[in-house]
């Protein structure tokens, strides 16, 4: 065949913006594009081939790296070309469907930036000229008596067919790689790259340094270059049926188990996982893990990746899996995703909605038959796994739906439990009382005598935390399900109404104005200033003293806040990067302990007054203790008050 030369029926200056564009996008890019195409070869000469009802070989792609020539080869035995087809799919339809897409793009007024158009058209193939100087297409179709083809260009308009000795059936591309671009003529790099993209393709994928020379080892492990070297094999970098393209039917637990520690080796094993398998009305194949947390570790929201027909996409999958299931570790592959697929384009596609709809009804029912087959292991994973569920029933309604009643806290005999059970848990006699009611006791914040004395009476507590809880309390109490009305009240405001408190005594009335008088003088002079820096809490705007004599009683004291200013000082927390709001706090005196009993008989007597004031500070400073606890500047005040009160005492008893 005599050298004919073409052109491609665009301008120059239509092709050039799109080029450039890829030069300021990720290079590495090229290599999936063109091993996708590949891959697409394989598959159509396979189809093919079994409706000839013909033999053909085992697909493949190899890789070749030429440092000293600056060439990269991409060999594949697919389908091939003919010079025809050549010139249809790559020298004209790729470049005339740009441009089309361009005109339309400035028609309209928009901009090509910010949107990935390697890929569409056919444009995929010119991204090799991202790294490239020239490329050079070598080509023979198994069309039976189809004469091979060279098509050359060195990325201008301009290209050429020349004369080609190719005899086996496929296609090799070559780029002649610029100097910008050299380091994926490294072997490393080049396997890298392709792992990044390529780890789980269909058909084995191998690189080959050509120039490599290894030689036979010698006992002491140095090459003996006495030999003659050894064949230069390449390196198959991809697994080419990966975990969630085989039946669950013929997985067990340990090859799940040893795919997760090859893909995540820094993790502990995971909880459990999901393996996702559907064909209609999409196509959609997947693994999904649910991970042991580490909270010394920074999250990483890129633990999903995203593939179509085993080709890596994104890991970005915000708009394919909702955000509550980011915590997740795993694979999702789908052939109905498009190869070249940019966030925008992800959002409202309806083919995405079904797919994250159908992951988020997978995950509810893997967490439901957990529930009812293994509840022993559910809560034994509950640690890890109940952040992201109970964000999932704030943050989705059909999540919510499934799993609300499987939400579960710790009660106050460290036993796990959800809403439905707790109020099965209610004594019958406070029933009435508790009604719609759940009591809650905030972790390391509570004070533990209060949940005791709530038990006594068999009445349980839920364990609340500081993060995700208050948004799910609040969720349960604004939106029903099947019904049910839910109101969560913590134990410090609620106790005296459950357990009832006796009538005050005229002795109260005192106990009351002593410690008013001691801990929240009303003066004049009253240093607002001092006060705040006293309270390990912060500004109060003046502590309230309240004394109640409440059934089964211990602790000398409590605070009390308001509900509905506690939940409101919490989401101000969280909204505001930890500041807050000053919060007025009630210290509830229980007239019956004896501590209390003895710093009254002593003010009665008009004895010790000193002693009197620093018993009412002592019984505050354990209030404090017995809930968030002292503040690191007011530990040495603390320290201070308990040595003087312990060295008065044991002064009274020598």
């Amino acid at each position: 065949m005599a050298e004919r030369k073409g052109n491609i029926t665009v301008n120059t200056n239509d092709i050039l913006p799109i080029i450039k564009k890829w030069l300021y996008s990720e290079h590495d890019i090229f290599i999936r594009e063109l091993v996708a195409n590949a891959c697409d070869a394989i598959t159509k000469r396979s189809t093919l081939a079994r409706t000839l009802n013909q033999e053909i070989p085992t697909g493949n792609i190899l890789i070749s790296l030429n440092k000293t020539n600056k060439t990269i080869k991409i060999q594949d035995n697919g389908i091939g070309m003919t010079e025809s087809e050549v010139e249809k799919y790559i020298a004209q339809l790729a470049f005339s469907g740009a441009k089309e897409f361009i005109e339309k793009l400035e028609k309209e007024g928009k901009s090509t930036e910010g949107d990935d158009i390697i890929g569409k058209f056919g444009l995929g193939f010119y991204s090799s000229f991202m790294v490239s100087n020239k490329v050079s297409v070598e080509t023979l179709s198994m069309n039976e008596g189809s004469k091979p083809a060279l098509w050359t260009s060195e990325g201008s308009t301009e290209y050429t067919f020349s004369d080609s000795s190719k005899s086996e059936v496929g296609t090799t591309i070559t780029l002649y790689v610029n100097d910008e671009s050299a380091e994926f003529l490294d072997a490393w790099k080049m396997s890298e790259t392709l792992r990044k993209f390529c780890d789980f393709l269909p058909y084995e994928i191998g690189v080959l340094d050509e120039e490599k020379i290894t030689y036979p080892t010698k006992e002491d492990g140095s090459e003996d270059k006495t030999q003659a070297p050894l064949e230069n094999k390449p390196t198959i970098i991809n697994e080419t049926t990966p975990i969630w393209k085989r039946d669950p039917k013929d997985l067990k637990d340990e090859d799940y188990i040893n795919f997760y520690r090859s893909k995540f080796p820094m993790d502990q094993e995971p909880l459990f996982w999901i393996h996702l398998k559907i064909d209609h009305p999409f196509t959609l194949d997947g693994v999904l893990f649910f991970p042991k947390i580490n909270q010394n570790r920074p999250f990483n929201e890129s633990n999903i990746r995203l593939y179509a027909k085993q080709m890596f996409v994104t890991d970005n999958v915000k708009n394919v899996v909702p955000e509550f299931l980011s915590l997740l570790k795993g694979y999702i592959d789908s052939s109905d995703i498009p190869l070249n697929v940019s966030r925008s384009s992800l959002q409202g596609d309806p083919t995405i909605t079904k797919i994250s709809n159908y992951i988020v009804k997978k995950v509810a029912e893997a967490l439901k038959k957990l529930w009812l087959n293994d509840r022993a292991k559910y809560e034994a994973i509950w640690p890890d796994s109940g952040l992201f569920i109970k964000y999932g029933t704030i943050s989705d309604t059909k999540f919510d739906e499934l799993m609300r009643d499987k939400i579960i806290f710790k009660n106050s005999e460290d036993k796990f439990m959800n809403l439905g059970e707790y109020k099965e848990s209610i004594p019958q006699d406070y029933r009435e009382k508790l009604s719609d009611k759940v009591i809650y006791f905030e972790k390391d914040k509570s004070d533990i005598a209060l949940k005791q004395q709530l038990l006594s009476e068999g009445i349980q507590t839920i364990e609340t935390d500081d993060y995700i809880d208050p948004h799910f309390m609040q969720h349960v109490e604004a939106k029903k399900l099947n019904d049910q009305s839910i109101t969560f009240t913590s134990v410090d405001s609620e106790i005296a109404n459950v357990l009832g408190t006796e009538n005050a005594t005229e002795s109260d009335v005192k106990i009351k104005d002593l410690f008013q008088s001691i801990l929240s003088p009303s003066s004049p002079d009253k240093d607002e200033k001092k006060d705040e820096e006293s309270n390990p809490f912060g500004a109060t705007g003046g502590l309230e003293i309240e004394v109640q004599n409440i059934k089964n009683g211990t602790s000398p004291a409590f605070f009390k806040v308001d509900e509905q200013m506690k939940r409101l000082n919490k989401m101000t927390q969280q909204m505001g990067g930890g500041s807050s709001f000053p919060i007025k706090k009630t210290l509830v005196i229980n007239p019956s302990n004896a501590l209390i009993q003895n710093a009254f008989k002593l003010h009665e007597k008009g004895e010790k007054k000193e002693l009197v004031e620093k018993i009412c500070h002592y019984v505050e400073d354990l209030a404090y203790i017995s809930s968030e606890g002292l503040k690191v500047e007011q530990r040495d005040q603390f320290v201070k008050r308990s040595q003087d009160l312990i060295s008065d005492l044991t002064n009274l008893a020598l």
